[in-house]
């Protein structure tokens, strides 16, 4: 990774509420940890590396509130966030978004993107179902493991 990499995952870090964020990269692995003191960096090489997840460039999307959740959350799959990013509900500004609320979705179906370190990572529904609850708002910052969209399944 270059400087500038490890320079806007710092960033990121400082942008975003979360306190830890690991990243692997070929054999480079970087750990940020927030603490009340300025922000620590460990590089050291990744042994047995996870595969990098595919992504896609695409432009950023337009902003369209998230769906307000509904009274019956029981039963639903939840898609959380495999990475940390920003999250996108549309290809571009000018598309409409991937999926909404009443949508039906099939397993494997791109429902958003989320940007990390500059580039477009698709995220697609691990289940078939209905989508119930959208539960980020367009263009803002999630965590790994964050809940993005709800489904209740077929």
């Amino acid at each position: 990774m270059t400087l500038e990499e490890i320079r806007q995952l710092i960033e990121l870090v400082q942008e975003s509420s979360i306190a830890e964020l690991e990243v692997s990269h070929g054999d480079e692995r970087i750990r940020i940890v927030r603490q009340h003191q300025p922000t620590t960096v460990i590089a050291s090489p990744a042994a047995g590396a996870p595969p990098a997840m595919p992504h896609t460039l695409v432009s950023a999307a337009s902003p369209v509130p998230a769906a307000a959740p509904k009274a019956d959350m029981s039963g639903l799959v939840e898609i959380k966030a495999p990475m940390v990013g920003t999250f996108y509900r549309a290809p571009a500004p000018d598309a409409p978004p991937y999926i909404e609320v009443g949508s039906h979705v099939a397993e494997g179906q791109i429902i958003c993107i989320i940007e990390a370190m500059k580039l477009m990572n698709e995220i697609p529904a691990d289940r078939a179902g209905t989508v119930v609850e959208i539960a980020v708002e367009n263009a803002r910052p999630v965590e790994y493991g964050q809940v993005l969209v709800r489904i209740r399944p077929d």
